[in-house]
């Protein structure tokens, strides 16, 4: 018998030594669960820093009702963690509104190449979500009500559409339609009715409905990247290396977009991205910044690449940012570019190349 089935086989009694104060038996019980916590509540905030920050939250909140919860069976310590989880998270929503992006600029000319828009609607908080941690969730976790780790509930696509949701409209779509949660569970877990449940499903299901893009309306998972995507990924990032911006606009759709978080701005047009790079990356122009190099990487399982430069003068390449990205017809249809070096670790990557 495994380490897990012994520790499983005698969950009851390490949950009553748990609510009896034993801290062991409580780090025992919870650490099993971070990982998948860790991603329930990136899916709820759209921020990794604050999933990582609301795991710990949730910890701690779990630590001191311990004497609130009632062992019912196997899994109900992890459903009682997804109850703290859950309502941390409508906690922080509710005390801090945050208002993203519409999905369609409200106000860009398409036959204006090289035009910036800033919208009074902003995504600052969005972040993206390292592969290499899916994967040990995936890996570590056994029952098979914890191995939802859909691609289609991953994709940025989806985080930032969810984030239009009110809190309990978010969590009940998640636990419904992400976890497999059944309609007396999740209301069980939000202190409410089946009826009102189904209730907030269908509101929230409407919402998806005129927000996600039209490919996406039934958010069916998306296939692995295929092998001709991923060799225009790879030139993308060979011409941005070799600062060669024609065979970079080649690569552009006419319509492509480019994001920039936590920055609230983004560039439309292949000629607007275009002359975005030039004047970052051309040692002639007077925005010149220094040389890139990229690294591919998994993120929200997608083609994603880490961003190192080297400025004038300096030896040594340094974290600038991780871009998401997005292809369509064999063409870069919208690049999400996250400058947030301090998530580097988080992708295991190293601190300078």
């Amino acid at each position: 018998m495994s380490a897990d089935a012994q520790l499983w086989d005698g969950e009851e009694a390490v949950v009553a030594a748990a609510r009896a104060g034993d801290q062991s038996a409580f780090a025992v019980l919870s650490e099993r669960y971070r990982r998948e916590l860790g991603l329930h509540c990136y899916r709820m905030l759209g921020s990794y820093q604050d999933s990582e920050d609301l795991v710990q939250e949730t910890f701690l909140r779990a630590w001191r009702g311990r004497e609130t919860f009632t062992y019912q069976g196997p899994s109900s310590f992890r459903a009682w963690l997804f109850r703290v989880a859950t309502n941390a998270c409508i906690d922080v929503l509710r005390s801090k509104p945050r208002t993203p992006f519409p999905w369609q600029p409200e106000s860009v000319d398409h036959r204006t190449s090289g035009s910036l828009s800033s919208p009074d609607r902003d995504l600052s908080w969005l972040q993206p979500y390292p592969d290499r941690l899916l994967e040990r969730i995936a890996s570590a976790d056994e029952q098979p009500e914890s191995q939802v780790i859909a691609r289609e509930t991953i994709e940025l696509t989806f985080i930032v559409a969810i984030q239009l949701l009110p809190p309990v409209q978010r969590a009940v779509l998640i636990l419904r339609d992400v976890l497999g949660w059944s309609a007396k569970e999740t209301a069980a877990l939000l202190g409410t009715t089946a009826v009102s449940v189904n209730s907030s499903l269908q509101r929230a299901r409407a919402t998806l409905r005129r927000q996600l893009p039209a490919r996406r309306l039934d958010w069916a998972a998306p296939a692995e990247p295929t092998a001709a995507e991923r060799v225009v990924f790879r030139r993308y990032m060979d011409a941005h290396d070799r600062r060669d911006f024609t065979a970079m606009a080649e690569l552009l759709r006419e319509d492509a977009r480019l994001t920039m978080p936590p920055t609230p701005s983004w560039f439309e047009g292949r000629e607007a991205i275009t002359a975005l790079f030039a004047s970052w990356l051309d040692p002639e122009s007077a925005a010149y910044v220094g040389e890139v190099r990229r690294i591919e990487i998994g993120a929200n399982r997608q083609l994603a690449c880490a961003g190192y430069l080297r400025r004038p003068g300096d030896s040594e390449y340094r974290p600038l940012g991780l871009e998401v990205l997005r292809i369509e017809d064999g063409q870069l249809a919208e690049s999400t570019m996250f400058v947030s070096p301090e998530l580097f670790p988080a992708f295991g990557l190293p601190s300078t190349l």
